[in-house]
């Protein structure tokens, strides 16, 4: 273990020397590749007529519409076996089909998604929208919930278990497996590989380089003696990314299982502690809400642009129907895939119901929300907690940094399965994806990547078009497992163990 950290640490010193100017170099690279990208994903099929929703946007809020009314709202009516299954009330100690339980699935998948998007993603959307964004969120979180489901309970079912009993599992499996015993060989194959291949660059971009790059930015905000330090930064933090990294999915689980009910609570009982001192303007604050999301007041006017605002940044956020999250959840320890896509709903629950509400209601309780200043993003967040408590912004710098490592780490395990399924499932492909990703950590937070992150940003959502267009030819089996998978603990042939 020592001489793989070091010999990885090793390699990562030259980045040292690399890291300066290359905003530029990266850019010039990108840049037209963007552009030609941006035409893609983010074509407005319906511009004519005054709806500037993106295509891809519109094809996750389709898809997540679909699965919810198709598997009768699943999301409503298993919630409450969903918080069964965390507790382990039914979890089996003889069975051991997996490398994680479900409580640290559920976390390493929600350190992958609650993010930056959560505190600068809901300020954008405020500072574009308006706060009647903060319904349309809300609104695309509850029907993501059921587009988990269907795409984790498939990582489940069609993943692989090695020798070793190390899993891997997600949409690389389930769409060339699930979509060959349907007649679909080549179809399958192709979305498997499409998807795998924006897995990866998504892991380098937004997954990484964003993530460094931001949390040093805010650091350095909050602590202006270490300006002009971004890579000195990165290395402290690729150093700390790979000692994690390098145990696999077992290390990854046992850091987030730790790290993110520590970060989650630490960001919520600040915003609550906002809520609390301003709990008698909670009227008012639904009232805005609501008058925004219908009668469009936002900067981008209009209903529609209100809705378009919300529902992409609520897409960012939490990722459902991206893929992402069932290779995490894939790795779970169960014989029952219906239960990890169960645990897997409440992932967008916690993601955006809760934690981006909380963010909008800080900024509409603090007057941001109405009056921006000119800010946006996590600057926009951090003046709002500022202006109730000034040392606020330290908290808020915890939770930036803490939001950062814990998405980096998951992500790297994402890209790391979707590496291994392109170049094959072997150690010495695993240490040339992590050593890669490492460099990528210091290169991220010595730059500003401009066109990277756009870039980053559709690689991400872009994994939705070949993995939505598999579920819709999966959906069917997975409805019909829920249904034998409930009928067995209604029988009394699955029961509680606690």
């Amino acid at each position: 273990m020592n001489k793989q950290i070091l010999k990885i640490l090793t390699l990562l010193m030259p980045a040292i020397t690399f890291a300066g100017g290359v905003d530029e170099k990266i850019n010039s690279v990108f840049e037209p590749i963007v552009e030609v990208l941006a035409a893609v994903f983010f074509f407005k099929p319906f511009a004519f007529l005054g709806f500037q929703m993106p295509i891809i946007v519109m094809w996750l809020v389709i898809g997540a519409v679909f699965f919810t009314f198709y598997l009768r709202f699943v999301n409503l009516r298993k919630a409450k076996h969903a918080i069964e299954l965390i507790k382990g009330d039914y979890d089996d100690p003889n069975h051991d089909n997996g490398e994680v339980s479900h409580f640290q699935a559920l976390v390493t998948a929600l350190s992958g998604t609650v993010g930056l998007g959560n505190i600068a993603g809901v300020a954008v959307a405020i500072a574009t929208g308006g706060a009647g964004a903060t319904f349309w969120m809300i609104l695309a979180g509850f029907f993501g919930m059921s587009a988990k489901f269907v795409g984790c309970t498939l990582g489940v079912k069609y993943r692989e278990i090695n020798e070793q009993g190390e899993v891997s599992g997600g949409p690389m499996y389930y769409l060339s497996k699930g979509l060959a015993l349907k007649g679909k060989e080549k179809l399958g194959k192709v979305l498997a590989v499409i998807f795998a291949i924006l897995c990866v660059g998504g892991s380098f971009g937004g997954g990484n380089m964003f993530q460094s790059n931001q949390s040093y930015a805010q650091l350095s905000n909050v602590f202006p003696v270490f300006q002009g330090y971004g890579f000195v930064y990165g290395i402290v933090v690729a150093i700390l990314v790979g000692l994690v990294i390098i145990g696999g999915i077992k290390s990854i689980a046992k850091v987030t299982d730790k790290i993110v009910p520590l970060m989650v609570a630490t960001y919520v009982i600040a915003c609550l502690i906002i809520v609390v001192f301003n709990i008698h303007q909670i009227g008012h604050a639904i009232s805005i809400i609501f008058e925004g999301a219908f009668t469009g007041k936002g900067i981008q006017g209009g209903v529609i642009g209100v809705l378009v605002i919300g529902v992409q940044r609520a897409a960012f956020s939490n990722e459902a129907g991206v893929g992402s999250a069932a290779i995490a959840h894939a790795a779970v320890k169960t014989e029952e895939p219906i239960t990890e896509g169960i645990v897997a709903m409440l992932g967008p629950f916690i993601d955006t119901i809760v934690i981006c509400t909380m963010t909008a209601l800080v900024l509409i309780f603090t007057g941001f929300a109405e009056d921006t200043t000119g800010l946006t993003g996590a600057e926009l967040t951090s003046a709002a907690f500022s202006s109730v408590f000034p040392w606020f912004r330290y908290v808020l710098l915890v939770a930036i940094v803490l939001f950062a490592f814990s998405t980096m780490i998951s992500w790297s395990y994402y890209g790391m399965k979707s590496f291994t399924y392109l170049f094959g499932n072997t150690k010495k492909v695993e240490n040339v994806y992590k050593v890669i990703f490492l460099l990528f950590v210091i290169i991220g937070a010595s730059s500003s990547l401009g066109a990277v992150m756009d870039f980053s940003d559709m690689m991400i959502l872009g994994m939705a078009f070949p993995n939505v267009l598999g579920l819709y030819f999966l959906v069917k089996e997975v409805k019909l497992d829920s249904i034998k998978y409930f009928n067995k603990i209604t029988s009394g042939e699955i029961k509680k163990f606690k």
